[in-house]
């Protein structure tokens, strides 16, 4: 699988229930430096993302609703069982 680290990478977010969804990155958190150099010295960014609501009355007609999920880490960095990002090879 390739890692890419740009706007709208393939990624999956686990929200804060424990749900897997799958997701677009709309930005990499990196600080000041490129996210390449960032992900050597750190491990992985975090990130805000985009996905498909969950919930059946989130629909409106142009289908389900988007929600948005910002400042979410790396599953690495997480202790809690939700609320983080991997790549679809770590899930």
């Amino acid at each position: 699988m390739e890692r890419k680290y740009d706007f709208n990478s393939r990624i999956v977010y686990v929200d804060p229930k424990g749900n897997h969804r799958s997701a677009l990155v709309t930005v990499w958190w990196n600080g000041t430096q490129t996210v390449e150099d960032y992900v050597s010295k750190s491990g992985e960014p975090g990130c805000n993302l985009v996905f498909i609501s969950g919930d059946e009355n989130r629909r409106d007609s142009c289908g389900r609703q988007t929600e948005h999920a910002t400042s979410v880490v790396h599953k690495s960095k997480q202790v809690a069982p939700g609320n983080f990002w991997a790549w679809p090879d770590e899930i």
